[in-house]
């Protein structure tokens, strides 16, 4: 009688050696796939915190000039839900990152911030969308997406290198410099 190729005991410890190095794979890959926050939220989850870094990113992508999460815009729209938000729009805006967090494990089995980059657009694309939808009812409807727009975008121009570098900038009235003599200024100047 023909010996066979695999008794059954060689067989289980084969596939366990198998389903564990997958399972070791696939634990670090979800380690490696998370990125590290060097910020601390106070206001956010550090799961939603890692979701608006990638969203804050996608909405203004570093190019020539910097990206949102290199001026520091996450950290902002995270101080701003602690200490100015209403209320109801901070929770709004909050869960709207947790259900995109959701939305994006549901369609991509994993972390939004975890996606490639054409993943992370076609989900905000839809989002977008659906704010869009939310704007044209009657009355407007709120969508966490266009306020999440508002405060990444005003975050992103009022910060230095949003203002200095993506913008020119134009330091009005200008510098001071007094006590200058009146042959430098020339004629005065009517309004």
């Amino acid at each position: 009688m023909e010996r066979p190729l695999l008794d059954r005991r060689q067989a289980l410890r084969g596939a366990a050696f198998t389903f564990g190095l997958v399972a070791m794979g696939s634990l670090s890959v979800r380690a490696v796939a998370q990125p590290v926050l060097t910020w601390t939220p106070t206001a956010l989850t550090p799961d939603q915190a890692r979701t608006l870094e990638a969203v804050a990113e996608q909405i203004i992508p570093a190019t020539d000039s910097p990206g949102a999460k290199a001026a520091g815009v996450p950290a902002f729209v995270d101080r701003t839900l602690k200490g100015w938000s209403d209320p109801a729009d901070a929770d709004r805006i909050k869960a709207g990152l947790t259900k995109l967090d959701a939305d994006a494990r549901a369609a991509n089995g994993a972390a939004f911030a975890a996606l490639t980059s054409p993943q992370q657009l076609a989900i905000l694309t839809h989002y977008d969308a659906e704010a869009a939808a939310a704007r044209r009812q009657v009355p407007p409807a709120p969508h966490f997406f266009a306020s999440l727009k508002e405060l990444v975008t005003v975050g992103y121009f009022t910060s230095k290198p949003g203002a200095t570098i993506a913008l020119r900038y134009d330091p009005v009235p200008g510098d001071y410099r007094g006590c200058v003599p009146l042959s430098q200024i020339g004629r005065a100047w009517a309004t």
